[in-house]
């Protein structure tokens, strides 16, 4: 196992249900893989003034069928297809203010299971503010925060480095030494095993 303090940057976005299935792989290597931080980074995948997806078209309900369902059952996870396509925007938003307070984590998670599981509409801001306040947050700090952008700069900044990054695709994992930036890392694309995450971050770590 890596000796040096390694780092995993997490592009990801909670429209996308593959950055959701990655979860339990990224939840394994922070438990087993000693002195390795993951840290969950933002992406949209449909900003504005693009459209978001018919929840109803064919195009989701293909690849829910084909690839995210089969997925789903081979990590355990109870996925379904959601019934809104909301902006993600404000999501990352209420998970910046978490992370500062170290909650991040939980937070991602929570939106995560809010969306896919319950089939929530992530975009509302009444709907952040309850999952914020179930993790013992402040209501009038959330509301406060998200309804002034206070973070939408931060992720910004987020979206500025993937492009710097070149990531086209979430999710997107960059393993690097803790010490060192994200472009002197190396991209894991897409939905991996525990043990390619695992090999990537040895490998990484004695170069």
């Amino acid at each position: 196992m890596p000796a040096t303090r390694m780092r995993i940057d997490v592009w990801s976005d909670f429209v996308c249900p593959f950055c959701y299935l990655a979860l339990p792989v990224l939840e394994r290597v922070a438990r087993e893989v000693p002195g390795t931080e993951v840290v969950w980074r933002a992406f949209e995948l449909r900003p504005e003034p693009f459209p978001t997806l018919d929840p109803k078209g064919d195009y989701l309900r293909d690849i829910w069928q084909s690839s995210v369902y089969p997925l789903a059952e081979a990590r355990g996870m109870a996925l379904r297809l959601p019934p809104v396509q909301p902006r993600s925007r404000l999501a990352h938003e209420a998970v910046k203010l978490a992370q500062a307070d170290g909650a991040g984590e939980a937070l991602t998670t929570s939106i995560f299971r809010a969306f896919f599981e319950q089939g929530a509409d992530i975009g509302q801001v009444e709907v952040l503010i309850r999952l914020c306040v179930e993790l013992g947050a402040p209501a009038e700090e959330i509301w406060a925060a998200l309804e002034g952008s206070r973070f939408t700069a931060a992720v910004l900044e987020d979206e500025a480095q993937a492009a710097h990054l070149k990531l086209t695709a979430v999710p997107a994992m960059v393993v690097h030494r803790a010490a060192d930036p994200p472009d002197r890392g190396v991209l894991i694309s897409g939905i991996q095993p525990f043990e390619v995450v695992r090999h990537v971050l040895e490998r990484v770590s004695v170069r």
